[in-house]
């Protein structure tokens, strides 16, 4: 075969990053701290930073493919170690500080981190896990040294601005391997403990260059890009990576995601994009719509985690001008899979049968495989009916887990999603529920996330989740569990009522629980294996 005569240099995080710094100099930071103020600098500074930082694990004796955790919010600190940790060629290990302790120091353990690097408001929580991280030689407060505790058990705790300060940042960036791990994410572990996904050098700048994408994400050099998504949370999306390769201001929010701080930061910072679940922009458009605010520059944002309401997209989309994204991926898919958007065909259609698209998962990006299969593993057509398990495959998606939890995961090298979804002539994927959530009545499926839109679509309703519960005659049925809006009165009559005509008589659910809140994951995500515990003897009227 002839060979192309192209220099051969391989795709490593270190060189997003040294992009920014060359070329994007000064494009600006800005970070809403732990420590309450706002800080500010340039990708320029954040190279510089990043490569004391990599001097300073040097100094400490990490080595190639040793992990490094980090228990920290979205932060300019943070950022220095996503570049310094994976581009000395040790492996960022992001830890989401929302598990429970127990959680948390099982993962410490499990991926053998050598340091760990933390906010210092989860100080009394490392002082709790401390004494069960077995393989952590040293704790690393990201702070200065007024930050430091004049007391307290955790053994060997280091200053990261002192770190930085006794290193001159004359380091030159290690080449190697572009396969060789770059960091780790755990799954958030619903069902037993969890495990992790480790993505390499080649499959997250491939995931960085495709999530930037005009079909994708979007992100421009004219963006003043927010992640709201925790950089705990896959990486934030991969953010971290495709905004200083687009040269976008980035704007972090810290720890302060209520409607009242997010709103107020991206006024300020001038934010025109943002990334979140569904529960933070609950908060924002609430606080909104109390106090009669608008947006002066925010226009997009992609929502994904969990299924965006449709009322909450018409809402953002019609009452605020923002345009949404509906965005769809696992922590196995690093995690970008599907992003929604109309195609030119589409422009000319009435806005409510645009809407209907738009609230699909949405479309492959180039890089994602996916296909729908029966429970024999025979491929379903793309006709926008036939439901099936979707699968899915390409070069930043998870071939194992970490250590071999799992075993072997492919089924004839794609990946099983563990969703339930359909797909339309045109390419549109639609996620009708998660394979451990549909519920089986009379042997027939019925999808949980169209009835929870429905719900949510009420004016009363605020939150509303679905599960399946033991019925002597069907096997399951639907039960719904609602949080109403502050000052609403909705009755369980009325809500069913709100169905009437929206879906088959057979799915209408069998009764409605009103609860003051949802159990919601460290994701953000509701916990449906905890509503259904919480509801595993309740009987329904029918029954």
């Amino acid at each position: 075969m002839l060979m192309g005569q192209m220099m051969d240099q391989p795709l490593l995080i270190s060189t997003i990053l040294d992009f920014a710094a060359r070329h994007y100099a000064r494009s600006e930071i800005v970070s809403q701290r732990v420590e309450g103020d706002v800080h500010r600098y340039t990708f320029h500074d954040c190279r510089r930073r990043a490569m004391q930082l990599a001097q300073a694990l040097q100094a400490l004796g990490v080595s190639a493919g040793e992990r490094v955790g980090t228990l920290a919010w979205n932060g300019y600190r943070h950022l220095e170690a996503y570049y310094a940790v994976s581009g000395s060629g040790a492996v960022l290990h992001t830890i989401n500080p929302r598990l429970h302790p127990e959680q948390l120091a099982y993962i410490c353990n499990h991926a053998e981190d050598q340091y760990l690097l933390f906010d210092f408001c989860f100080l009394p929580l490392i002082e709790a896990i401390a004494p069960h991280c077995r393989t952590v030689k040293g704790w690393i407060l990201l702070g200065g040294p007024e930050r430091m505790p004049a007391a307290t058990t955790i053994p060997h705790l280091l200053c990261y601005e002192d770190l930085l300060d006794a290193q001159s940042g004359d380091y030159v960036w290690p080449v190697f391997d572009e396969n060789a791990a770059a960091t780790l994410c755990y799954t958030s572990g619903t069902t037993g403990n969890p495990k992790g996904v480790l993505y390499s050098h080649r499959s997250t700048v491939l995931h960085a260059y495709a999530s930037a994408l005009p079909n994708v994400l979007n992100v421009s050099s004219r963006d003043a890009v927010m992640p709201v998504v925790p950089m705990f949370h896959v990486n934030a999306w991969g953010l971290p990576y495709s905004v200083p390769l687009s040269g976008a201001k980035m704007v972090f929010p810290g720890p302060a995601l209520d409607g009242k701080s997010v709103y107020e930061l991206m006024e300020k910072e001038r934010v025109t994009f943002s990334a979140g679940v569904p529960t933070v922009w609950l908060g924002l458009i609430n606080y909104c719509v109390q106090n009669q605010l608008k947006f002066t520059s925010f226009r997009r944002t992609v929502i994904g985690g969990s299924a965006c309401p449709p009322a909450m997209m018409n809402t953002l989309i019609d009452d605020f001008g923002v345009e949404v994204i509906h965005g769809w991926g696992m922590t196995e898919m690093s995690p970008l899979g599907t992003t929604g958007g109309l195609l030119s065909k589409h422009l000319a259609l009435p806005k409510a049968e645009q809407r209907k698209i738009l609230q699909k998962q949405g479309h492959a990006i180039y890089g994602v495989d996916m296909k729908i299969v029966d429970e024999l593993g025979k491929e379903l057509p793309w006709d926008g009916a036939s439901s099936g398990s979707l699968l899915v495959k390409g070069p930043w998606i998870a071939a194992s887990y970490f250590k071999g939890e799992g075993g072997d995961v492919l089924e004839d090298g794609w990946f099983p999603t563990g969703d339930v979804a359909s797909i339309d002539p045109d390419g549109f994927m639609q996620i009708t529920d998660r394979a451990k959530d549909v519920i089986k009545s009379g042997g027939e499926w019925i999808g949980t996330i169209d009835l929870e839109n429905i719900a949510m679509a009420h004016p009363a309703v605020m939150q509303a989740a679905c599960i399946g519960v033991s019925h002597p005659k069907w096997d399951e049925r639907p039960l719904l569990v609602v949080v109403r809006k502050p000052g609403q009165d909705l009755s369980r009559e009325q809500l069913l009522a709100h169905f009437d005509g929206k879906v088959a008589k057979w799915w209408l659910p069998d009764d409605v629980v009103f609860a003051d809140a949802l159990p919601v994951g460290g994701t953000g995500k509701v916990q449906k294996n905890k509503l259904r515990e919480q509801y595993r003897d309740y009987q329904l009227p029918s029954a």
